[in-house]
């Protein structure tokens, strides 16, 4: 029997001497039943929180939870690992992001938390300085509401620097670009070119492109972009995946992929290269939907790739006002954002996914785009009998009071995002007005009704930090613990059930509660060390929590 220490150092990282016994300590921990010992273990049982002082896992699966009064015994295991006091609770899941989206985030321009117009601009300069081989400087997070102008930025402002280089920069919620004139001279942008259906060119006063292109209008610019090679595609993963289990991300859902990137998680599938497990979304949008739908859901091996539903968007985001309202914008008068798809065409998607036998997951953020779909759903669910593949609702951000009740009737998820809310509150209410914030970001309204709520971040869009997300859903406050009391604190969860949302609740949205969500006999081993508990500091401290290790499959994976 072997025995190693997890001592740490402050903010989250092993000292050198033991990474490199936990190095070479790995091949037998995989081949062998381990231990750790000396730990403040939670997990979830029964809607309660159970507590233990050792865990034990032989390869991918948990053998047993040594509770508090049982003690380890010198034959329970070859190897023991002395936990030192941490926390460690089941791995934590993201049921919404995007992992490429991220990854190339992680290796484009950040033009997120700027100040300016200009200070966006000038974050691309060093960008492209420090990036000279780029034929298309790409980047993303940019959002005019945070800037003192509070307009959409112009092509103008980047020509001035980039005159033949073309630039496009997606908004933080990822449904507007803003691009120069070399992006639109590419794509053959005139003034004669016209908006497509669920989409819009914001114009300046003379009809010209401003250089903002809305939800379906970006495919205008981006059917230009040369597409990714597999190469390109799977380091992008890689970097993505590595970078989300640090932040203490065992499993995350994959909100909307393409054949080729389908192709590049099953390949790093095939090569062992997963490093957290992914539950990915068929995108309508890719030419090859049906044909992907037509092999069946797939699942690797090891688990850690899934394919079992498809994403359908059926509106833009409030922060471009492309959410789709019932009544105008309380901002914008005579304007209820963008329906992406005909009520027809919608419907049609909808059935046959669900025909498939596909869980159908469906962007919907504004009151009418989410009416919309919920009553589809309730119309065909029936229709396919279809009712347990637990069809989701993504984001379901803007709701009717009156649809609330109709998640649970029909067995619909609420997949949500709490830092949408905590992000949003400087500009949801001028948005909706004081009468439809009632029914917005309305998690203890869904909850109350008996509804399933699996938690997210929508990453990169917000950060996929968990501990973020656990936060904002208890305190309704962003990071600086504003405002005092909390945004519509009234919506606000319980500490346990926002770590449900993140654990079982998520799991249960991927149908995957038996094997990953809470640690027990014969479940996965995928869980965390933390550097505090969770369950008895104060609950504005919860956002500062660091991971120290995160384990997936019995691997240690990070640091």
């Amino acid at each position: 029997m072997s025995k190693i220490s997890l001592a740490t150092m402050p903010h989250r990282f092993l000292t050198a001497a033991v990474l490199l016994s936990v190095s070479a300590f790995t091949s037998s921990v995989l081949a062998e039943s381990t231990v750790i010992e000396n730990i403040n273990g939670y997990t979830l049982k029964d809607n309660q929180l159970l507590k233990f002082n050792a865990i034990k896992f032989s390869n991918d699966k948990i053998d047993k939870l040594y509770l508090p009064g049982e003690n380890v015994k010198p034959g329970d295991s070859a190897n023991i690992i002395d936990g030192q006091g941490k926390t460690l609770i089941p791995g934590l899941i993201d049921a919404h992001g995007h992992v490429l989206s991220y990854g190339l985030s992680l290796l484009r321009a950040d033009v997120s938390a700027t100040g300016s117009e200009a200070d966006a601009v000038k974050r691309v300069l060093e960008y492209a300085k420090n990036n000279p081989q780029m034929a298309w400087i790409q980047g993303r997070g940019w959002n005019q509401v945070q800037w003192p102008s509070n307009q959409y930025p112009s092509a103008a402002s980047l020509d001035k620097h980039f005159k033949d280089t073309p630039v496009v920069l997606g908004r933080v919620d990822g449904h507007a670009i803003w691009v120069n004139s070399k992006a639109m001279q590419l794509a053959g942008i005139s003034k004669a070119t016209v908006d497509v259906e669920g989409g819009q060119i914001i114009r300046d006063s003379n009809g010209d492109a401003s250089g903002v292109f809305v939800d379906n209008a970006m495919s205008l610019i981006y059917s230009k972009i040369p597409a990714l090679s597999q190469k390109e595609t799977q380091h992008a993963l890689k970097i993505a995946m590595r970078a989300l289990a640090s932040v203490g991300l065992t499993s995350v859902h994959d909100a909307g992929i393409s054949s080729s990137n389908i192709a590049a998680f099953k390949q790093l599938s095939s090569n062992n290269e997963m490093v957290i497990r992914v539950n990915a979304m068929i995108d309508v949008t890719d030419n090859q939907w049906q044909q992907q739908m037509a092999k069946g859901p797939f699942a690797s091996d090891d688990m850690m790739l899934t394919i079992n539903s498809v994403k359908i968007s059926a509106d833009g985001a409030l922060g471009s006002r492309g959410a789709a309202l019932i009544a105008d914008y309380s901002d914008k008068p005579h304007h209820q954002g963008l329906l992406l798809h005909s009520e027809a065409d919608l419907r049609r998607l909808i059935k046959t996914s669900m025909q498939a036998g596909f869980q159908v997951n469906t962007h919907a953020i504004g009151d009418n785009a989410n009416k919309m779909v919920i009553d589809k759903y309730q119309a065909l669910i029936k229709e396919t009998k279809s009712k347990h593949l637990r069809h989701r609702v993504e984001h379901a951000q803007v709701l009717r009071i009156e649809d609330i009740p109709r998640f649970a009737e029909n067995g619909i998820i609420a997949s949500m995002q709490a830092t949408h809310a905590t992000s949003d509150k400087n500009m949801a209410e001028d948005r909706l007005g004081s009468d439809r914030i009632k029914g917005a970001y309305a998690w203890r309204s869904l909850l109350a009704n008996n509804a399933v709520i699996a938690a997210g971040s929508d990453f990169p869009v917000e950060s996929p930090n968990p501990f973020f997300g656990l936060h904002a859903s208890i305190t309704r406050q962003d990071k600086q613990n504003q405002p005092i009391n909390g945004w519509y604190s009234n919506e606000g969860m319980s500490m346990i059930e926002a770590f449900k949302s993140f654990t079982l609740d998520a799991a249960y949205a991927g149908h995957q509660e038996t094997i990953i969500g809470s640690l027990q006999e014969n479940k996965k081993a995928d869980f965390i060390l933390l550097d505090q508990d969770i369950f008895t500091i104060k609950p504005e401290h919860i956002w500062q929590t660091k991971v120290l290790q995160t384990w997936v499959n019995g691997k240690q994976v990070t640091p």
